[in-house]
């Protein structure tokens, strides 16, 4: 079933393919420079540290609706192992085996292609089996730290969490904009908080997962008109889902990540930095969340830290 026209018009606007270079592989987060991160750690006035990462743990997010999206599976492989002989010095090693996209996560910029392509033209192709992404792998976003402000959607309009119908409208991130009292500038991360995550911290998975709230179709653009370097929500989908526009699945990965080349980050944890940023009435602040350098990986987990 071929895209709708909504959707290409939203593509052409938003399009960044070779706005830094033919060989460009990190989309917006060439936005990054030194003096947004310089600008971005004026932000810290008390050190307070939140993080915003979900435990990584076997009973996780993942309900099994993605087909081989494991949680993960954490074994030991040496307990208290002498060695070196008895009476050394004791080892104990562990092993892990997930997906990368498991819990709290960025998506790299192949996680998904449409048309045969993936951000800056290159060939979809281009991502095989035995040699995973040979572009624009995760490994190639580095040094993901920036100034990070939280669009607390769901406190703006006034509720703990966001009914799972609702999609985020640019007139709502409009709305969390004005409580945070700062304007989203160039370079900046941002965070949309839509308290959705409440429901797998209850124990509800499955409530978590479907129906979701999530960004509308209509948000890529607000985000490429403020030259946004990444934006992260606190939903298993990151869209609304299921989506505003009949079959029209993954359509906003499809223009934040192919497109726009911006990353996305999903199943973050908002819910403390929500009460934090309330308290201190300050919702700009220093982010690092540097990813997992898996070599040709289309997303990583990430143990991401707000700095206020």
């Amino acid at each position: 079933m071929a895209l709708p026209p909504e959707f290409h018009d939203i593509a052409k606007r938003v399009n960044n393919w070779g706005r830094w270079g033919e060989d460009d592989e990190i989309g917006t987060l060439n936005l990054v420079t030194d003096a947004v991160v310089r600008a971005a750690a004026g932000t810290v006035r008390t050190g307070r540290r939140v993080p915003l990462a979900l435990p990584l743990q076997h009973d996780g997010v993942q309900t099994g609706v993605i087909p081989g999206r494991t949680n993960p599976l954490h074994t030991m492989i040496a307990v208290n192992q002498e060695l070196f002989g008895p009476g050394t010095v004791a080892t104990s090693d562990d092993t892990v085996t997930m997906a990368l996209q498991t819990a709290t996560h960025w998506d790299a910029l192949t996680h998904v292609s449409y048309a045969g392509r993936i951000y800056n033209g290159r060939p979809a192709g281009s991502i095989t089996s035995h040699g995973r992404a040979a572009f624009s792998g995760i490994e190639k976003a580095r040094h993901i730290v920036s100034r990070g402000v939280l669009l607390d959607v769901a406190r703006a309009r006034g509720t703990a969490r966001l009914d799972g119908g609702h999609a985020v409208t640019p007139e709502d991130l409009e709305a969390a904009q004005e409580l945070a009292g700062t304007r989203v500038r160039t370079g900046d991360i941002v965070l949309v908080r839509t308290g959705q995550i409440q429901q797998y911290l209850a124990g509800d998975k499955h409530g978590y997962a479907f129906p979701s709230p999530g960004l509308s179709i209509r948000c890529p653009a607000w985000f490429h008109a403020r030259d946004v370097a990444a934006v992260a929500n606190d939903t298993l989908t990151f869209e609304i889902f299921p989506p505003e526009i009949e079959n029209l699945w993954l359509g906003v990965h499809a223009l934040d990540l192919v497109d726009m080349g911006m990353l996305q980050g999903q199943n973050w944890n908002l819910e403390e930095l929500s009460e934090v940023c309330a308290e201190e009435r300050q919702y700009a602040f220093l982010l690092s969340a540097m990813p997992e350098p898996f070599v040709g990986g289309t997303g990583t987990p990430v143990a991401p830290v707000a700095i206020l």
